[in-house]
């Protein structure tokens, strides 16, 4: 899935979600988010360990992780990030043989536990507008 994506052309990126490109690394919004926002950085490279990742991908991951939480505060102005990874199907990855990065805005009172308890999600804005928002932030972020 994120190999097929990163390898699109870049004219479409925003048909694909793609926010930025990095060298080894992008940003994307979650097809399926928990909250608006719900964006993810995953390498190119076809890994699904840490260990798997070269040194330079995994520091590029962590910078563009800082760049997209910075540009989500400008955007969406959370309250806090969840942050993090499911490394394997049953930590609950959705494509569990190439890891990715989840950043998740969250504000207190959110609807995040509709998905557990209601198997609902509650999304107060569609993603063409979240792809456009945030990246005007990056764009105003470099």
């Amino acid at each position: 899935m994120f190999c097929e994506l990163h390898r699109q052309d870049a004219a479409r990126d925003r048909e694909h979600l793609i926010l930025q490109r990095g060298r080894s690394n992008f940003i994307l919004l979650n097809l399926f988010p928990y909250t608006s926002g719900h964006v993810m950085v995953a390498p190119y490279a076809h890994v699904a360990n840490l260990a798997d990742l070269d040194m330079p991908a995994l520091t590029e991951m962590m910078g563009l992780a800082q760049k997209i939480e910075a540009a989500l505060r400008v955007s969406h102005n959370p309250e806090g990030f969840n942050v993090g990874m499911n490394l394997g199907k049953c930590a609950g990855a959705g494509v569990a043989d190439h890891l990715h990065l989840h950043m998740l805005p969250r504000w207190t009172g959110d609807s995040n536990f509709m998905t557990v308890t209601g198997e609902t999600r509650v999304l107060p804005e569609d993603l063409l507008i979240t792809y456009d928002k945030l990246d005007s932030a990056l764009r105003s972020l470099r």
